[in-house]
């Protein structure tokens, strides 16, 4: 309980973390920001590590100087990229025997989900699910898994990847360091995951005007 707890602070709180790490690591922050996007898009064991809110906590950062906009960007989009390719060959070539081991910490629950939006939105499911908590994660592996064909998948990936990264890394940097947003950073939290739900409710409801119009 105490480390669900305090994994939620983090969260919560990240403005406040992320700079107590710049504080105390510097440069090395970077490759910090770079392994936990690469591992919440690239390890299908880790969809809970912040993804939204820490692009936000990061761009905030940069507009004070701490850290440089344009290599926060460029590391990170790599990083998402390289996360999403890598998920994908991982589901490839051990994606049954990964989910059918008992010992390996993967929801069935999570794979069901990302299946569903496979069936909806197809190919699109790459660049949408970087917008979903949980299904960005497990989006690639699923496609690794359906033997996605990977010229299709990469194009996807990328496109998702460098809006993504660049959406709430920017977002961060131009409105992250206004006082009401500094002051109840949690809320922001909540409404940045809110906002990453709003491309899956568009696609949600064009697709059911096309079927009624079918």
């Amino acid at each position: 309980m105490e480390i669900i707890q305090s994994f939620v602070d983090f969260v919560l709180h990240l403005d406040v973390h992320l700079s107590q790490l710049v504080t105390q690591y510097g440069i090395a922050t970077y490759g910090i920001l770079f392994f936990i996007i690469f591992a919440e898009t690239g390890l299908v064991i880790t969809p809970f590590l912040p993804g939204d809110s820490l692009l936000f906590a990061a761009g905030a950062i940069a507009a004070l100087g701490a850290l440089r906009i344009e290599t926060v960007l460029m590391l990170l989009i790599v990083a998402a990229i390289l996360g999403d390719t890598v998920n994908y060959w991982i589901g490839h070539f051990f994606g049954k025997s990964l989910v059918a081991n008992p010992h390996i910490p993967i929801n069935q629950e999570h794979i069901d989900k990302t299946e569903k939006f496979y069936k909806k939105y197809g190919g699109k499911t790459i660049i949408l699910a970087r917008f979903v908590p949980i299904i960005r994660t497990f989006a690639p592996f699923v496609a690794g898994v359906g033997r996605m064909d990977y010229k299709q998948f990469i194009s996807y990936n990328a496109i998702g990847g460098i809006v993504w990264i660049s959406l709430f890394t920017l977002a961060g940097f131009f409105f992250g360091n206004f006082a009401f947003v500094k002051q109840n950073f949690h809320y922001v939290v909540f409404i940045i995951i809110g906002l990453s739900l709003m491309p899956i409710v568009y696609e949600y409801i064009q697709h059911k005007r096309n079927k009624a119009i079918s």
